[in-house]
């Protein structure tokens, strides 16, 4: 009794004098993390932060909202200067363009001479919407653009060019690819740099709106890789060829990759796990940790069809919107959002996800900026911090004490140590952690170097040889408290841009590591760990 007492006693103090912006007034419960950090679990990108841009026009509505506004790739304001900062910040952002519509898309190219025309509303088509065309002039100028953000461009094709669509919704017949082997030869001759190019959107397996068997995108993905080798002979590095960019089905993922041989490098499955953006209980499933352990299956399930292919193709989550159909407004768009966004991009590089792509960078409800203003979201600042402070090591990381905590754990980028994160999904108890290490840690003092081999776990913060060091905090909380709000706080202080478009520094504070690790109820924090050196991070 006399324990708990003094430990409450310890946590308040730190409140009020070094963490008051984090902490109200809610119980208080012991955690554990621990991490093995003999060997990493999964390697991802150096930019597994991902976003998306859609082709969807203003008239794209569900439910009755019309979310799109101009945000399609096609109409998109590229002189707005938060725009280009957003993206610049990344240096660089991987940006795949594409969704729905690219199945429907003509490329004005310089041996098409039919007129380029817009798509039209038209309810009686599929995907509602009749064909339409990417202009040259357009290209060009998104081009110039991707080159002065620095973005890192990925490119989706339309798979459905030449082929008709049975009544089963089957769709037949080989890829026509000279339309897009016609942009892919104009990209190479203007010298714009791309990525990859992906073929098709939501075509495999029971497909939406459409299929196509995995035999026949086998055959097609293996024409796409045949065009992009010729095309980019003299070129390198020679762009991604990626497929099939769509949901999941073992089976059918399981057919592709084997009879593409090596013709492709990168394996896309899509997102949308939470359900329609009309949904009333979006909150109520994100918070769900049960809920939220439900997607672990696809991860684990498309890691397994990789190793036992014998394949060199990596996966990446190549869109990934939490619910399907825009969205919900004040949801995904909203501080409660980065409780899913997080965890999912923690658990997918668990599974040696290489790229997770976000719908969307900007358009509808879950977009990482604001439609019509541009201002970043909150999930925006989430994933920027994720790209700065997570590098390309997973940890293998679990927490007891709560399971209510999210927690996850990456060698730092571009500096020593670890970072760490932990996601609070309870809303009345506030977490004090300890850390647990197992195997060998190499410590990093301040004024030499030493390597110490212990056997048993090493617990942070109660080892002296360490206490003179700091470890930074980045702390997440809503404005107001208030898990709908568009406004997010990095350790207490709202983050805004400023008058001239500049993203916010995302600035941590300092603790001493003899200061117990402390979560706000419904707060995230990342901690960066300098002074901890793991064999998987040597």
């Amino acid at each position: 009794m006399g324990s708990l007492f003094l430990q409450k006693r310890v946590l308040v103090w730190i409140c009020l004098f070094s963490l008051r912006f984090i902490c109200g007034y809610s119980e208080v419960a012991q955690g554990s993390v621990f991490i093995d950090g003999k060997n990493a679990i999964g390697k991802t990108d150096n930019n597994f932060i991902c976003a998306t841009l859609d082709w969807w026009p203003p008239e794209k509505c569900d439910y009755g909202t019309c979310a799109w506004d101009h945000a399609s790739f096609l109409n998109l304001d590229l002189n707005n200067i938060i725009f280009l900062n957003a993206i610049k910040a990344f240096s660089p952002l991987k940006i795949r363009l594409g969704g729905t519509l690219q199945d429907k898309v003509i490329y004005q190219t310089e041996d098409h001479k039919q007129p380029c025309v817009s798509f039209v509303k038209n309810a009686s088509e599929m995907f509602g919407f009749t064909p339409g065309c990417l202009p040259l002039s357009r290209w060009d100028e998104l081009n110039a653009f991707f080159n002065k953000s620095g973005a890192s461009i990925i490119f989706g094709l339309n798979a459905l060019y030449g082929r008709s669509v049975h009544p089963d919704g089957l769709s037949v017949g080989a890829w026509d690819s000279s339309n897009a082997e016609s942009l892919i030869r104009y990209t190479v001759k203007k010298g714009y740099s791309i990525h990859g190019w992906e073929l098709g959107n939501e075509l495999c397996g029971s497909g939406v709106g459409t299929r196509v068997a995995a035999d026949q995108y086998a055959s097609d993905t293996t024409a796409l890789y045949k065009i992009v080798l010729d095309a980019y002979k003299n070129f390198e590095p020679r762009p991604l060829v990626i497929a099939p960019g769509g949901f999941f089905d073992e089976g059918w993922f399981r057919e592709l990759i084997n009879k593409t041989g090596k013709s492709f490098d990168v394996a896309t499955h899509h997102i949308y796990n939470l359900g329609p953006g009309r949904d009333e209980h979006l909150v109520d499933k994100i918070l769900d940790p049960s809920y939220l352990d439900g997607e672990a299956d696809t991860f684990s399930k498309l890691q397994n069809v990789l190793k036992t292919s014998g394949t060199s193709v990596v996966a990446w989550v190549g869109e990934a919107g939490g619910a399907y159909n825009s969205g919900r407004d004040h949801v995904t768009n909203a501080f409660v959002f980065s409780f899913w966004y997080l965890d999912q991009l923690g658990m997918s590089a668990a599974y040696d996800t290489k790229a997770y792509c976000r719908q969307t960078l900007i358009g509808g409800n879950y977009g990482l900026l604001n439609t019509t203003t541009f201002v970043p979201n909150p999930d925006y600042y989430s994933a920027l911090l994720w790209h700065r402070l997570m590098g390309r090591n997973v940890l293998s990381t679990s927490f007891s004490g709560s399971k209510k905590i999210r927690a996850y754990a990456h060698c730092a980028k571009q500096s020593r140590g670890i970072t760490l994160l932990l996601i609070n999904l309870d809303g009345n108890t506030t977490i004090s952690a300890n850390v647990a290490f197992n195997g060998t840690l190499l410590h990093h003092r301040k004024h030499s170097h030493h390597s110490h081999k212990k056997s048993s776990s090493i617990r942070l913060p109660k080892s002296r040889k360490i206490a003179s060091n700091t470890r930074q905090e980045y702390h997440l909380t809503a404005k107001d408290g208030d898990l709908q709000s568009q406004t997010m706080l990095l350790n207490g202080k709202p983050l805004a841009i400023d008058s001239s478009g500049n993203i916010p520094p995302l600035e941590p504070i300092f603790v001493n590591s003899t200061e117990p690790l402390t979560v706000a109820p419904f707060s995230i924090v990342f901690v960066h760990i300098p002074y901890v050196i793991l064999p998987a991070c040597s």
